[in-house]
């Protein structure tokens, strides 16, 4: 009966002169209904002009609040209201927070908030959901990941094709960049040969004096000089730098 009364009122917001939302009291209904079936919520939650009450409505339903179709179904509606969104991210599994901040339809500010509840579950995330994050999430998610620990986590989100200049050059501007990042960047073949990415690793605190000696070489000399006067680095290691890249003689790391 509930199967028929949701086909109903779809082909009445179909039909010319049946009125936007159809039955709007016999939705609030079904959506309140605590007998819902899953199927049945996510037959209600496919309608785009399924109205903001009915959809708070099913966001209070203790029942339908168990499935993930459902709570998923619900953040991906174009109409559900902010504040009944923002708490369900909480509750998405890590996989369906990755897939919210990649739908083009969600607002910015909730990818936005999707990605952060990501980024701070990461640490108790296995090695093989941080690879498959690393490989396929936003590329935000991807930048943070360019801090684990762990080499082929970097590799692998370096690879990301959502992974940006702009947030690979964020995570070096850091005082605490990971030296594996900055080894990982000196031999990727699509970031090696970006003049920006190197300009950003001759800025870094910890960049290994052998990799900044070599860096250089890939510059014009005053350009080169110039990029590491305005770095962080010890007035004696600049020095060394700047003297053993002019002379062609390799010091030690």
């Amino acid at each position: 009966m509930e199967r028929k009364l949701i086909e109903n009122d779809e082909r009445k917001s179909e039909t010319p002169g049946g009125g936007e939302t159809g039955d709007v009291e016999a939705v609030k209904t079904h959506a309140s209904n605590t007998e819902l079936s899953d199927d049945l919520a996510l037959a209600l939650l496919k309608r785009p002009d399924l109205e903001r009450d009915a959809l708070e409505r099913i966001s209070k339903n203790s029942g339908l609040m168990k499935s993930r179709k459902v709570k998923l179904a619900l953040v991906e509606h174009p109409k559900t209201p902010r504040h009944v969104l923002l708490p369900l991210l909480r509750h998405l599994f890590t996989f369906d927070l990755m897939r919210v901040a990649l739908v083009p339809t969600i607002a910015a500010d909730i990818k936005v908030a999707a990605e952060e509840s990501l980024i701070n579950r990461l640490d108790k995330l296995s090695l093989g959901e941080k690879l498959s994050l690393a490989r396929r999430a936003s590329g935000r998610v991807a930048g943070a990941l360019l801090r684990d620990s762990e080499p082929r986590v970097i590799d692998a989100a370096l690879q990301n094709s959502r992974l940006t200049e702009r947030v690979v050059i964020r995570e070096l501007s850091r005082r605490t960049t990971d030296p594996q990042l900055i080894n990982a960047l000196c031999i990727h073949q699509k970031w090696k040969v970006r003049t920006d990415i190197t300009i950003a690793l001759l800025r870094n605190d910890n960049i290994p004096i052998a990799v900044a000696i070599e860096l250089m070489g890939s510059l014009p000399a005053a350009v080169a000089r110039g990029i590491l006067e305005e770095s962080h680095l010890s007035e004696d290691r600049k020095s060394q730098i700047c003297d053993a890249a002019a002379t062609s003689i390799k010091i030690p790391q």
